[in-house]
């Protein structure tokens, strides 16, 4: 019969011609739409490079990078931004395996996500006859994401989709693994039999409320607590319930520490924030709350010095009943969303919970003053050579003065002082490399906050974290997106002035090529270079850059002696006990 191959429209008013054909190429990009993923970034090549021109044509935003691994990343915090799955497609085998460690980063830092790879043939790799670019996939895949699901028949496609998509968002969100064979992009099926095939997934993420004795029991130890504190993590800013959060805090009367991503939940300037205390608030307290924050090496597991001598319990808020316990004991688990948990909390509080004592808030708000008025000189200082606090303290200002600028932050000295210094005003407006301490995510990140927020975006890079994204400022130029790139120049890995032990000639492992100049890559691009030397040029430049709303980067040049080994976690790098003579 005659047929033709075309995209179908879902929608009621769409009439289906009777001897129409559709192919896994429009069923995929239809079960997306369909579902409201309009956004892609991607690498593309073969199996994959017309299902992206495909999706363009059908009005789609395909965004192209120039590696997988930073497309990953976009996708990966697109869904920590939208609570809807980001979606990174790659070729296969090991334009696969480059995507791989973004989907790990997602699934590690609960991100919803969604890595579509094409792959080889089955029949083919199963017998490891050598196709191009064989790889078992699938198998690859399973041990480092929520789920793993491959489609063998394009009818099945609109499942998958709907699979994939329950998979990273319901429960504790994570990445999802959809492998399609090359040969079910062309795949042809009777277009009516293929739109009645496609899924609108209803209620993906549906709530979970906690058990009311839960609730009880954690309110029962709250309330006895003489000197309690709140720890925020990220996936209470995921949660999006941020009036409920606030009210929380505010009616408990409870101090609060914000884990770096869960920074501007509430200001930090909020009068409950103990931020600048936080080495006594977490030693000293006798009860700590939980929200969306796991007892993680982020958190010291919850033991050791940095908790200090004091006796404590705690309450925990977690959708994963197995984080409960999982380093020590807690000894109020409320299970649940945290929109739900959160509610039910306030809800139960009633009208006359009894504020903290005022001598710990009191012992909270001394320290927080007294380590704010220490710290004030070094933000103000105008020393040439830039150190980081200097340079910092110039950002601190812009970012107060444009809250709703999206921060980007890694590297090692650059993420510790920039975490510590530059406050937030407002929810997931920062943006960092999360459980794992991934460098690499910059570039990725900035390009999908910018994209998918709206916001213009200040990432701040030390120049070995940019390194491993760098070339995407093309990316960011192609797009002409509102981005401005400052990295931090000190030379090195941590810093730029050490020296080969053997007195030879190559330059020491940890040092990069002196006076590099990071502004001229962007200008290659089409794109605005500063060079900056002092705070007060890097104040000018930053404005400016932002004000222009256009690709720009900063090369910010810092003391090539500032800046100390592993930032704050030096500690973690083994030393040598062994003298060699």
């Amino acid at each position: 019969m005659s047929a033709t191959v075309q995209s179908i429209d879902t929608g009621p008013e769409e009439a289906v011609a009777p001897d129409a054909l559709t192919d896994g190429f429009h069923l995929i990009i239809d079960a997306l739409k369909l579902n409201d993923i309009n956004t892609i970034y991607n690498v593309p090549g073969i199996p994959i490079t017309d299902l992206g021109r495909y999706m363009q044509g059908a009005g789609m935003r395909v965004l192209s990078f120039r590696h997988e691994q930073h497309a990953g990343y976009a996708a990966a915090i697109a869904g920590f931004l939208t609570k809807k799955p980001g979606v990174c497609m790659t070729v296969s085998a090991p334009g696969f395996l480059n995507g791989l460690t973004a989907l790990a980063h997602a699934t590690t830092n609960c991100y919803p996500m969604i890595l579509i790879s094409g792959s080889s043939e089955r029949e083919v790799v199963d017998l490891m006859q050598g196709d191009y670019e064989e790889m078992d996939q699938l198998a690859v895949a399973k041990p480092l994401c929520k789920a793993a699901y491959r489609v063998l028949h394009a009818e099945d496609i609109g499942i998958a989709v709907a699979r994939a998509i329950r998979s990273a968002v319901s429960g504790r969100p994570g990445g999802v693994y959809l492998d399609l064979p090359a040969q079910l992009l062309s795949q042809t099926m009777e277009a009516e039999a293929g739109a009645n095939s496609l899924v609108k997934v209803i209620d993906p993420a549906p709530r979970q409320l906690p058990a009311p004795d839960a609730v009880e029991r954690a309110l029962a130890v709250l309330k006895n607590a003489k000197r309690p504190v709140i720890i925020l993590g990220k996936g209470a800013a995921y949660a999006q319930a941020d009036d409920d959060i606030r009210a929380l805090v505010e009616k408990s009367g409870i101090p609060y520490l914000p884990m770096s991503m869960a920074k501007g939940l509430l200001p930090d300037t909020h009068p409950l924030s103990a931020a600048p205390a936080r080495s006594l608030a977490l030693k000293e307290s006798d009860v700590v709350m939980l929200i969306g924050a796991r007892l993680n090496w982020l958190l010291s597991h919850g033991k050791g010095k940095t908790w200090g001598d004091a006796a404590k319990q705690f309450v925990q808020i977690d959708i994963e009943p197995r984080e409960m316990d999982s380093n020590i004991k807690i000894a109020a688990p409320v299970v649940g969303d945290i929109g739900s948990c959160v509610s039910a909390l306030l809800a139960g509080m009633g009208d006359d919970w009894p504020v903290p004592p005022s001598d710990w808030t009191d012992k909270i708000d001394t320290k927080k003053q007294s380590n704010m008025e220490r710290m004030a000189p070094r933000l103000q200082n105008n020393n040439v050579p830039m150190d980081f606090h200097g340079a910092l303290g110039v950002l601190r200002t812009i970012m107060a003065e444009r809250p709703d600028t999206v921060l980007v932050n890694e590297g090692a000295n650059t993420l510790d002082f920039t975490r510590s210094v530059i406050n937030m005003y407002k929810p997931r407006k920062r943006l960092d490399v999360g459980t794992w301490g991934v460098m690499g995510i910059g570039m990725g990140q900035a390009i999908a906050a910018a994209v998918e927020t709206g916001h213009p975006v200040l990432a701040v890079e030390g120049d070995s974290a940019f390194g491993f994204s760098g070339m995407e400022v093309e990316t960011i130029c192609r797009y002409d997106l509102p981005i401005c790139v400052v990295v931090f120049n000190n030379g090195g890995i941590y810093r730029g002035s050490d020296v080969n032990p053997s007195g030879g000639s190559d330059a020491a492992t940890t040092v990069f090529v002196k006076d590099a100049r990071y502004d001229k890559m962007i200008e290659a691009f089409g794109g605005a270079g500063y060079y900056v030397t002092s705070p007060d040029e890097l104040k000018q430049a930053v404005n400016e850059a932002i004000d222009s709303g256009k690709p720009s980067l900063i090369n910010a040049v810092i003391d090539e002696t500032a800046g100390t080994e592993s930032g704050r976690i030096g500690n973690l790098n083994p030393q040598s006990v062994v003298s060699k003579k």
